[in-house]
C-alpha cells in the first residue's frame, strides 16, 4: 500500500524521472542496433525487446534486491605492482563488459559509415542481423544499463512496488520513444554519427566507472569515474556543435551557388 500515498507516489515519479535520464544512453543504442535488423521488423524488433526487457528488468531487480551484498561483494583481484591492480565484483565485470561491447559497436559502425560506398546500403540491408539476434543485444545491454538505475532506485526506496512499477512505466515511455528516435535518425542521416560518437561516449563512461567500481589502477593511478554531469554537457555541447556547423554549411553552399550564378559564363 506505500505505493499509493503521497510519499509514494513522489517517489515513484522521481524513480520514473530518473529512469528517464538514466534511459536515454539505452534508447540511442536500442535506436541503432534495431537498424540492423530487416527494415519491415525494426519496428516490432524494438518493441519486443524492449517488452522483454522490462520483465527481465523485474527479475533482475528481485535478484539484487534479495543478493544485494553479492553483487557488491569482491569475486577475485590481481594485481601487478605499479602497473595494474583491481578488485572486482559482479556489478564491475559487467559495467566492464558492457563498456567495452558498447566500445565496439560505436567503432565498427563508425568504420562501417566510412567504408560503404552509397549511404543507405549498410546496416539492414547488407550484412544484418537476424530478428532474434538483434532483439538478443537489445535485451542483454538493456539489462547492463539497467544495474546503474536499479541500485539508484534501491538507494531512495525500499518498496519492490514501487520500484517495479517505475521500471515498467519509464520501459512503456521508452516503447514510444524508441521509434520517434529511430525515424529521427532515418529522416537526418547526417546525426547518425552524432549519435554513434555519443554510444562511443557512453562506452568510455562505462568503462569508467566499471574500472572504479573494480578500484582499478592503471600504472599507480585511480580510474575515476566520469560524472553524470559531465556526460550530459559533454553530450549538449556536442549536439551545438554539430547544430551550428550544420546550419553553417547550408549557408556556405547557398553562398558558393549565389557566387556561380553571379559569375560570367
Amino acid at each position: 500500500m506505500e505505493l499509493f500515498t503521497v510519499a509514494g507516489l513522489g517517489t515513484l515519479a522521481m524513480l520514473i524521472l530518473l529512469q528517464a535520464v538514466l534511459g536515454f544512453d539505452n534508447l540511442l543504442y536500442i535506436s541503432i542496433e534495431s537498424k540492423r535488423a530487416p527494415e519491415d521488423r525494426q519496428q516490432s524488433v524494438r518493441r519486443l525487446g524492449i517488452g522483454l526487457a522490462i520483465g527481465l528488468r523485474i527479475v533482475l531487480l528481485f535478484v539484487i534486491v534479495m543478493l544485494i551484498d553479492k553483487v557488491q561483494a569482491p569475486m577475485f583481484s590481481f594485481g601487478f605492482e605499479n602497473i595494474l591492480t583491481g578488485e572486482f565484483t559482479l556489478h564491475s565485470l559487467i559495467t566492464l563488459v558492457g563498456g567495452v561491447f558498447i566500445l565496439y559497436t560505436a567503432v565498427k559502425e563508425i568504420m562501417h559509415m566510412l567504408a560503404i560506398d552509397e549511404v543507405g546500403h549498410g546496416v539492414g540491408k547488407k550484412g544484418g542481423k537476424s530478428v532474434g539476434a538483434v532483439i538478443f543485444w537489445i535485451v542483454l545491454m538493456n539489462l547492463v544499463f539497467s544495474f546503474d538505475s536499479i541500485l539508484s532506485a534501491m538507494a531512495l526506496t525500499e518498496s519492490f512496488a514501487i520500484m517495479a512499477t517505475a521500471i515498467v512505466i519509464s520501459g512503456l515511455m521508452m516503447i514510444l520513444l524508441a521509434d520517434h528516435v529511430a525515424e529521427f535518425l532515418k529522416r537526418n542521416r547526417m546525426y547518425e554519427v552524432l549519435g554513434l560518437f555519443i554510444l562511443f561516449i557512453v562506452g568510455m563512461m562505462l568503462l569508467g566507472e566499471g574500472g572504479h567500481l573494480a578500484h582499478l589502477t592503471l600504472f599507480g593511478h585511480k580510474v575515476e569515474p566520469m560524472a553524470k554531469s559531465t556526460f550530459y554537457f559533454t553530450i549538449a555541447v556536442l549536439v551545438a556543435v554539430d547544430l551550428v556547423q550544420s546550419r553553417y554549411r547550408k549557408k556556405l553552399l547557398a553562398q558558393r551557388a549565389e557566387e556561380m550564378q553571379r559569375s560570367p559564363k
